[in-house]
């Protein structure tokens, strides 16, 4: 029996002892974290370089991009390593880092997407006020606020997970290190500390949930009052993409960490770990483009722009 103190490093999921198949999962993780990285950075680029979308709505999208970039960047890289080197290994520092990371931007992208639901309330409920409720100096105050307490949500879930002994072995069975896995290496008694936290947590992200449900209940209730069709479809327009990245963000993490115990299995684990690590950073900047004509207007001009400074 291991105890943490004597781990030095992880074994995580072992994949296929066929060698295509190893290869094709690289490849196919390579694919998409290029797709992730050309659209979430030319979204990045483009909010940066073209002052017309330096609004708060754009402000915010862009540090969508960033986290989205950041938590991809977490997992895949090393997943794709060890496919192409035939290994398991991670280091228990690399473990702990990658735990702290993903939860660390998993959160903060949250947190945002509560926050550009309020963007979205006050566009559509309160559009008068809305360059006095979210000036650029308060958009950076709730950016800072967004971030910090992701780190401060990432840091106590980290701390307290590997503080926990592990006498379980030190296998993961996962493509990464996620806590429900380091969970299952934890004392039998030992995880409840841990389990307390995660339901605290779960509690948090209710009460955001809450908060996105009761803000475009009033932005449906707003929108209906309009009485143009044109008005509508265009007010509806401005939230669609958010309301899809909220519900794809909600509808593979959820179930990723509160599932029962009793319907887990490595294939569902691995499934729902992709859904929610891999799939959301390269699906998000194609949401926010494809009905977006002021982004992609702004795309069309900032590409050639980089090949003429090129």
């Amino acid at each position: 029996m291991a105890n943490s103190s004597s781990i030095t490093h992880f074994l995580l999921l072992p994949y296929t002892g066929t060698r295509q198949l190893q290869l094709l999962h690289f490849w196919l993780f390579l694919t998409i974290y290029l797709a992730a990285l050309l659209g979430n950075g030319l979204i990045i680029t483009t909010i940066a370089w073209d002052h017309h979308l330096h609004t708060p709505k754009y402000f915010f999208l862009l540090n969508l991009s960033l986290l989205d970039l950041g938590a991809i960047s977490t997992t895949v890289p090393k997943s794709m390593t060890n496919s192409l080197r035939d290994t398991r290994d991670i280091s228990y520092a690399g473990c702990a880092a990658q735990v702290f990371f993903i939860l660390f931007l998993l959160g903060a992208e949250y947190f945002l997407l509560t926050t550009m639901s309020y963007d979205r309330y006050v566009a559509i409920c309160r559009p008068l006020h809305y360059e006095t409720l979210l000036g650029s100096r308060v958009c950076l105050h709730i950016a800072a606020a967004v971030w910090a307490c992701g780190f401060l949500y990432a840091l106590l879930h980290t701390a307290n997970t590997f503080s926990l002994p592990l006498c379980q072995g030190n296998v993961v069975y996962q493509f990464f290190c996620e806590i429900p896995q380091i969970l299952k290496l934890s004392c039998s008694t030992s995880y409840l500390r841990e389990l307390w936290l995660i339901v605290a947590s779960a509690c948090l992200f209710f009460v955001c949930f809450v908060f996105i449900v009761v803000s475009y209940v009033e932005i449906f209730r707003a929108v209906l009052r309009i009485p143009s069709q044109q008005g509508r479809h265009k007010a509806f327009a401005t939230c669609l993409p958010h309301l899809a990245v909220v519900s794809l963000f909600v509808s593979t993490v959820i179930p990723a960490y509160v599932k029962p115990s009793s319907i887990s299995s490595p294939s569902l684990d691995l499934v729902l770990a992709v859904l929610y690590s891999v799939v959301p950073p390269a699906v998000n900047p194609l949401i926010y483009s494809l009905r977006n004509q002021e982004l992609k207007d702004a795309l069309r001009k900032s590409i050639p722009r980089c090949f003429q400074k090129q």
